[in-house]
């Protein structure tokens, strides 16, 4: 009945070796569990005659084997389900963990494609749900098949030409949870489509609720949602409409089965094929099919929603990952901060290239700022310094290192980027800082006092020890960005990238921050985006990127005195020069 999962559930199999041996032992209460049955079959064909006869006695020895029996099958009922659960609920989590440290190494681009909601229900519900499929298949799945051929055997055993007649029935019940099962797992698969869209839509909506109250647009967003809890709703009505099409239909096939077997069990006790003994014994275990068989067909569902279920998780798989490190893979060792880019070009699409054979050298120590319009490559620029991309042509360089020839955990170390918009995890001040890498608090105060953050922390109830409220709710947007630039500076790196690290603030939070990134800029390399030019005219270059290449580069009052691309954005800006 459990046929080979396209869906690919025989790859997990390896992720159960570590647990062979509860699995063995599981297995031996499985076959006690399971050899259970036809002797109570046959203790239930001597009951019923010894109850028909008055006969006391061998009613009581017969109770009392019974509850034996009983006793030790549900012994190994209990040890089977116990000792099984455990490697069944390890593959699931094992399956989750795989799947998240996968989708850490999945590349920008296919990230950016995917929605957060639909990741969020892939690795929680769809692995839960592949879970409970594999926990049902060892402790559940395994023992029915396994009582249903055993007590199959013990009729046969008993009367085959009955038997026979009896397993005439079988192919129509497989035909009929076969033929569901397979709409099932269509159905399964549209409604779980449906519930990502959903779960996508929720987490649009929670973070976008300021915006929709700002624009009064809160009876577009309830028509949206109306719509896809409705959309839900039909899908969901569809799988259950299935199951409970199912359940009557074979259970009324299992029925006129039963009354097929009671009939032509008659007419064999009457040519005196099999005595009444005999025909107790075999009705008890005809009894005893329809439990697994129930359990079969529903566990059949079951395992066809989980296939739709690892489907969906295996597609996270087929996502293209970030280049690895290369076997020849470099140690950074100490870093100057030379970058050099020789010659670059980059697209996302590499028939429209971002880059078009850009060449920069920014020395150690120096400032240097990317200005242009949007488009320009500046981003683009950033990401093949923290090698989140590759150049398709060219090289990047770092201290006269080809980038692509370095561990990129070492070099992400060296390279810190400060973004346009801070993100923080829950947790302390100190662990927001720290960011999942060992340092003493002496370091995280001193990268908080280089970020111009000490003292908005220190007055926090509980300083470096305060807790942040989700997404740093509890804290402005100048806190942090300061907070941002303490957790960029922590690592001492030697090049710094700042992102329109200001742009978002205002004037007293902008001063606040402006003076953190002064003293963290101190003796690094840095590169700064900046959109408001105000804010780089200090700097050491500054380069005007546009299509994806140098128009224009100098320092502030030069590139103004050349009347060029700068010059008409200092304007616009109302930006001039002092004399």
């Amino acid at each position: 009945m459990l046929a080979p999962s396209p869906a690919g559930f025989r790859r997990l199999l390896p992720l159960l070796r570590p647990h062979s041996r509860r699995l063995l032992a599981g297995g031996v209460c499985i076959v006690i569990f399971v050899g259970c049955w036809p002797l109570l079959a046959y203790l239930a064909g001597q009951l019923i005659p010894a109850i028909g006869a008055g006969d006391i006695a061998a009613v009581l020895r017969s109770i009392g084997l019974a509850l034996a029996v009983f006793m030790v099958q549900k012994l190994a009922q209990y040890g089977q389900d116990t000792l099984l659960a455990g490697p069944a609920l390890q593959v699931a989590q094992d399956l989750r963990r795989q799947l998240f440290a996968r989708l850490q190494t999945l590349r920008f681009s296919s990230l950016e494609t995917l929605s957060a909601g639909d990741l969020t229900y892939r690795l929680t519900e769809d692995a839960d749900r592949v879970g409970e499929v594999i926990y049902k298949l060892v402790h559940d799945t395994t023992p029915s098949l396994l009582q249903l051929l055993v007590v199959l055997g013990y009729m046969l055993w008993l009367d085959w030409q009955l038997a026979l007649a009896t397993l005439l029935l079988a192919p129509f019940v497989a035909l009929l949870v076969s033929a569901f099962g397979s709409r099932v797992m269509a159905a399964a698969e549209r409604s779980q489509r449906q519930v990502s869209e959903l779960a996508a839509l929720l987490a649009e909506a929670i973070a976008g609720l300021p915006l929709v109250r700002a624009y009064a647009a809160e009876p577009w967003l309830q028509e949206r949602f109306d719509t896809e809890i409705d959309l839900h709703r039909r899908a969901r009505y569809r799988s259950l409409k299935l199951l409970a099409l199912q359940h009557p239909v074979v259970g009324f096939i299992e029925a006129a089965g039963i009354l097929a077997v009671l009939l032509i069990g008659a007419v064999r006790i009457g040519s005196e094929a099999i005595d009444a003994q005999g025909f107790s014994s075999y009705v008890a275990a005809l009894l005893m099919l329809i439990d697994p068989i129930g359990h079969l067909t529903q566990n059949f569902n079951e395992f066809q929603q989980g296939q739709a279920s690892l489907r969906r998780l295996r597609e996270i798989e087929a996502e293209a990952v970030e280049d690895p490190d290369r076997r020849d893979a470099r140690p950074l060792g100490a870093v100057q901060g030379r970058l050099e880019l020789r010659q670059v070009r980059y697209g996302y699409d590499p028939a429209r290239p971002v880059l078009r054979d850009l060449s920069i050298v920014v020395e150690p120590g120096q400032v240097v700022a990317l200005v242009g319009p949007s488009g320009a490559g500046k981003s683009t620029l950033f990401s093949l310094l923290l090698r989140f991309n590759v150049a398709q042509g060219g090289q990047v360089l770092l201290d006269g290192h080809d980038l692509t020839a370095l561990r990129a955990r070492e070099l992400r170390r060296a390279v810190a980027l400060v973004p346009q918009q801070s993100r923080v995890f829950a947790g302390t001040v100190a662990e927001a800082i720290r960011f999942g890498r060992s340092a003493s608090i002496e370091a995280v105060r001193e990268a908080a006092r280089v970020a111009n953050a000490d003292g908005f922390i220190e007055a926090l109830p509980g300083g470096f020890e305060a807790r942040l409220e989700e997404r740093g709710a509890n804290l402005s947007g100048g806190q942090l960005q300061r907070l941002a630039i303490a957790r960029a500076v922590l690592g001492n790196p030697a090049v710094l990238l700042l992102d329109e690290a200001t742009s978002a603030l205002d004037a007293e939070s902008e001063e606040a921050v402006q003076r953190g990134l002064e003293q963290a800029m101190a003796g690094r390399t840095v590169l700064v985006i900046a959109h408001r030019l105000a804010t780089v005219q200090g700097a050491d270059r500054i380069l005007v990127l546009d299509q994806g290449q140098v128009v224009e580069q100098g320092s502030h009052r030069e590139l103004l005195a050349l009347g060029g691309r700068y010059s008409d954005l200092c304007q616009r800006q109302l930006i001039v020069q002092e004399f």
